[in-house]
């Protein structure tokens, strides 16, 4: 509730934010009717953008494109040359498609007009002028939903985790429980980072699953903004692994060591930063704004989420009253900061990138927003009734020594509360590969 508050109040009056690099205008203008083929074509996009993230093409023929007499390497327009065979009579239509370079999500359309005087609007088309506009693979779409969601599971875990044992239970990292979910998280988030750069690449170029292996889709990335974060964030997956390494050997002693602290902030702040330095968050009217409520919703949920999982899976179990009694206490108030953080962050990030009410109930990413807000509500309720159980039960459960009886509880409150987190996980990984706007 606290969410959708805080975000019906930022949005009410709020002007609509451009998302993504549109078409705004054409010269000749889209539908005109002109007298004979124009010899060029100028596109004018929302955006500066590079030309090797323009693709034109008439009847599926790429056309050269080119600078205005500028010659400026970035600019919003563009100079698309038509071929001396378009016809000199019906309609010639002008399929366009361009990668934004901020996060790397692929835009396309067209743009038509007629030729001829005596022609119709429905007069047939030029040679070969009847083939659909391209549009990104929905596989590979559909599969770089999965890997984000992996991404992020991974990120949260990692990130979670060491938040975990370094405030709240050090003496876990002698766990073997917990040390499995560490070393798995990280090769997870290792994984898919690499191949979210692929189908990311894949999805932006229109290409194929099995573009998504090639290594020209990764030369071909690695030349664009989003390419440089994904190899940033891929370093900084490589560097979490002497961070984990150095937990691994020195146990306690290394999560209490503030040399180990720092070194394992560092990373956790270079993940979340990186991660979401290629999203939406950097786009609209105040993008600084974006990047540090990014980075704020990013951390709370990682705690959130690292939190429980670790409570799940190594306190609970291990049944021990003094690790009850300080770690269950010590998260139940991490988690009400965490809560607060993500409620306040989210709703800039809503105003950021949709910009208006009605986009929330106008467009495919509203819908998937409230549909995220609406789980996050039903996850808030249910921890919020879950640590009010939690005051009044844990200190018989540790009176009792962590009998089995009074913990079972505990572990089925916590399961749930997880599994929602996870459905939340997924409407993310389904708003990062969605157009706003649209």
């Amino acid at each position: 509730m606290t969410a959708v508050l805080a975000l019906l109040a930022l949005l009410v009056g709020v002007p609509v934010a451009s998302a993504h690099t549109e078409l705004e205008s054409s010269s000749p203008k889209d539908g005109a009717r002109l007298s004979h083929a124009p010899g060029t074509v100028t596109l004018i996009f929302s955006e500066a953008l590079d030309l090797a993230d323009v693709h034109v093409a008439v009847g599926g023929r790429p056309l050269t494109v080119a600078r205005p007499a500028t010659g400026q390497r970035r600019a919003a327009s563009v100079v698309v040359t038509l071929p001396k065979a378009t016809g000199d009579a019906g309609r010639v239509t002008l399929d366009w498609h361009v990668v934004d370079e901020e996060d790397g999500h692929p835009t396309s359309g067209s743009v038509s007009f007629v030729i001829g005087a005596g022609a119709s609007a429905s007069a047939p088309a030029a040679a070969g002028d009847a083939a659909a506009a391209p549009a990104p693979s929905d596989a590979v779409r559909k599969a770089w939903v999965a890997v984000r969601w992996v991404d992020y599971l991974a990120l949260a875990l990692f990130v979670g985790g060491l938040g975990f044992l370094g405030m709240l239970w050090p003496q876990g990292s002698q766990d073997r429980r917990t040390r499995r979910i560490l070393a798995v998280s990280w090769a997870a988030g290792l994984v898919a980072t690499l191949a979210g750069a692929g189908l990311q690449g894949a999805y932006g170029a229109l290409g194929g699953l099995g573009d998504a292996l090639k290594v020209s889709t990764y030369t071909d990335l690695l030349n664009s903004e989003v390419g440089v974060v994904l190899a940033c964030r891929a370093l900084m997956w490589v560097l979490a692994a002497v961070v984990l390494a150095a937990l691994m050997q020195g146990g306690e002693r290394a999560a209490r060591s503030p040399g180990w602290r720092v070194g394992a902030a560092a990373v956790c702040l270079g993940l979340l930063r990186t991660t979401g330095m290629a999203g939406h968050n950097s786009e609209g009217s105040h993008p600084g704004w974006g990047a540090v409520a990014d980075l704020v919703h990013l951390l709370g949920v990682c705690l959130w989420l690292g939190g429980l999982a670790f409570l799940l899976f190594g306190v609970l179990p291990r049944r021990r009253p003094a690790e009850l009694s300080a770690a269950v206490h010590g998260y139940s108030t991490l988690a009400g900061v965490c809560v607060a953080a993500i409620a306040v962050a989210g709703a800039v990030l809503a105003w950021q990138v949709v910009g208006s009410f009605s986009a929330l109930f106008d467009t495919g990413y509203g819908h998937l927003l409230l549909i995220k807000l609406a789980v996050l509500g039903a996850v808030l309720v249910g921890a919020q009734r879950s640590r009010s159980w939690v005051r009044t039960r844990l200190d018989i459960a540790v009176l009792l020594r962590g009998d089995r009886a009074t913990v079972r509880p505990f572990v089925h409150s916590v399961a749930a509360e997880t599994g929602l987190v996870l459905v939340v996980l997924a409407a993310t990984s389904l708003l990062v590969t969605s157009a706003p706007g649209r």
